[in-house]
């Protein structure tokens, strides 16, 4: 059975059929994130380290990592980026237990990546470009690290999925001309939006059955590709992931966080409130009001998203006896209450950030 290792210094996750579905935390990222990238070309780094501990509490079993600033000051990110990696990497592995994975289009950063990042980290990404194919296959075979191997070459991205599958065999094939192992490829098939092409949904559940059937490989994607440009994504997210799993889907890139309730979400609840007439009661704090209100939580919490994936795992035995499930669903603990043990003892078991 194929199974894909990735590592940090001291923990392991596994891509796998017959694995817990692999959670691959997308939200280090400044691509669409003009406040985080701002912060990022001035050196701070306050916002990645929230993310870093949001997301592993929230359930991601490996972080991704993309330093894809484009700096005001120098817009060259052959430059910029490699340190920035490096920086990144380090800061994140002195918060945080899990495995990373090394995104870039930079072959740059990703070999700076590779330099400082600790354990066996997932690298993202290759594609069937031929340039792309010669330069990072080599940075594979000499880390000896996964890659993710996205379906697209030099004539774009193809709606036609054989043509996106015949893409992926190319890169399994010149994979192993390197000497790199079906298990260490990791295949994006490309979620299309299913806003945008109706039988998005189809292509992929049909995709993945092929490269697990015909080329024993892991697969992943990019989750909310699929409701992009439509109302209550979580909705089409969390129906996709099940079924994407059911088809052999072991990992996804996604944001495994629900982030918290806005001040102004909270006001504008709390004027129609009023003008509907209802008193609250005197001293009531905004957690509690928004959790009466079912707006969400003012704290970042695990998604929609996340009970969805922990839900399948249980129900294909991947979850064995339910314990993560029945984990998932305990209520959080009371103030001052945080790693205790049962019956309030100090001294429970702990649970890593």
């Amino acid at each position: 059975m194929t199974r894909t290792v990735v590592e940090s210094k001291t923990k392991t996750a596994i891509l796998g059929f017959d694995e817990p579905f692999c959670v691959i935390g997308e939200r280090i990222n400044p691509t669409g994130r003009k406040k985080l990238a701002a912060e990022l070309e001035a050196g701070d780094f306050s916002t990645v380290e929230k993310d870093a501990v949001a997301q592993v509490l929230a359930g991601a079993t490996v972080l991704d990592i993309n330093a894809g600033v484009v700096y005001n000051s120098n817009p060259n990110p052959n430059e910029t980026e490699p340190p920035l990696m490096r920086k990144i990497i380090e800061l994140v592995q002195g918060l945080v237990d899990v495995p990373l994975c090394i995104d870039s289009s930079v072959p740059g950063a990703l070999e700076a990546g590779l330099e400082v990042c600790e354990g066996r980290p997932l690298l993202n990404s290759v594609t069937g470009e031929e340039e792309r194919l010669e330069q990072i296959l080599p940075l594979v075979k000499k880390y000896n690290v996964p890659v993710v191997a996205i379906s697209n070459d030099d004539t774009g991205i193809s709606e036609d999925p054989d043509v996106r599958f015949a893409v992926a065999k190319k890169i399994v094939e010149r994979a192993a001309d390197f000497g790199i192992p079906a298990h260490d490829i990791v295949v994006d098939p490309l979620v299309m939006p299913v806003g945008a092409m109706a039988t998005a949904g189809l292509q992929v559940f049909a995709l993945v059955r092929r490269l697990r059937e015909e080329l024993g490989v892991n697969t992943t994607c990019g989750a909310s590709n699929i409701s992009f440009g439509l109302p209550n994504r979580h909705g089409i997210n969390n129906a996709f992931l099940p079924m994407a799993m059911g088809a052999g889907m072991t990992s996804a890139i996604m944001n495994p966080v629900a982030l918290p309730v806005t001040q102004k979400a909270i006001a504008e609840k709390k004027a129609m409130v009023e003008a509907a007439g209802i008193i609250l009661p005197e001293g009531m704090d905004d957690e509690t009001f928004v959790t009466m209100f079912g707006l969400g939580s003012t704290k970042p919490r695990a998604g929609k998203e996340m009970e969805a994936i922990r839900a399948a795992n249980f129900l294909t035995n991947n979850d064995p006896h339910g314990g993560e499930w029945i984990k998932f669903n305990k209520p959080p603990a009371a103030e001052g209450e945080e790693g205790r043990g049962r019956g309030g003892r100090a001294g429970g078991r702990r649970r890593r950030a």
